[in-house]
């Protein structure tokens, strides 16, 4: 209990330094949040466009089911950019042996080094998402629970996704390349109606780059209830990040130091 209240401690910690950090130049912030919203909306009229000519139906989704979706990957994203955006430098640390410094501070070393970033666009991805539940199912309650657990199920998926594909760095050396596709893959697969895919695919999306089960599940629980799907989707993504823990801890023993004398400021 005491470690989970210290780990609690630790966490809180790192977002009020980056929130200070992020607001210490407010201009380049609101600016970068804004710009993030304006680029995210500019598929919102894509998919306007493509229901207007199509009809009311693709691939078995309506317009609000894809919003929906939309919305819940927007802020997933965002949740997980705010607060763990330093999974995606993992393999520069490692490379670099800034990895150190995280090594030699009395707390867990995965998450501060999840935790020690944050990324100032990422306010706009959760804004927009949450601006298009506002918009579209404003007093749905029901939308709004499952799309929380959506965001919640996204940002730690992705996280573990990132995490798991930088940890690759351990073993093989520079694994960015992977980790960047592992994680537009991601994107790219929660974003769109997920019947559009062959079913090979669709496999990989539900197992090895589980977009389906943080972005897709919470729909169809929204849409239609069964208690477990949700209970198998929940075990799904704890096993998940657990899995990436562990090959990050395996990974982390096989790590040798860069001897750089570095200084976190």
């Amino acid at each position: 209990m005491n470690t989970a209240c210290k780990h609690i401690k630790i966490f809180k910690c790192y977002f009020r330094i980056n929130l200070a950090s992020a607001l210490e130049y407010r201009a380049s912030f609101f600016t970068q949040a804004f710009g993030m919203a304006l680029s995210n909306s500019s598929f919102l009229f894509f998919w306007w466009i493509a229901f207007a000519q199509i009809g009311n139906d693709i691939a078995g989704y309506s317009f609000e089911d894809v919003l929906f979706i939309w919305a819940v990957t927007s802020s997933g994203f965002g949740v997980g950019s705010i607060l763990f955006s330093n999974a995606r430098r993992l393999t520069g640390l490692i490379v670099t042996g800034e990895l150190d410094v995280f090594m030699l501070q009395p707390c867990n070393v995965l998450l501060n080094i999840l935790c020690a970033r944050t990324d100032l666009s990422a306010y706009g991805d959760l804004a927009y998402g949450l601006i298009i539940m506002a918009v579209f199912y404003f007093g749905n309650l029901s939308a709004w629970l499952f799309f929380i657990f959506g965001v919640i199920l996204y940002a730690a998926l992705l996280t573990a996704i990132t995490l798991t594909a930088h940890s690759l760095s351990f073993f093989w050396g520079d694994a960015s390349a992977i980790g960047q596709m592992a994680t537009e893959f991601t994107i790219n697969f929660s974003i769109y109606p997920d019947k559009i895919y062959a079913p090979a695919v669709r496999a990989l999306m539900y197992s090895v780059i589980p977009a389906g089960i943080a972005v897709h599940v919470p729909l169809r629980l929204f849409l239609d209830y069964k208690t477990h799907v949700l209970f198998i989707s929940i075990t799904g993504a704890l096993l998940y990040c657990a899995a990436a823990c562990v090959i990050f801890y395996r990974g982390l023993k096989k790590y040798e130091s860069g001897n750089a004398i570095i200084i976190r400021q």
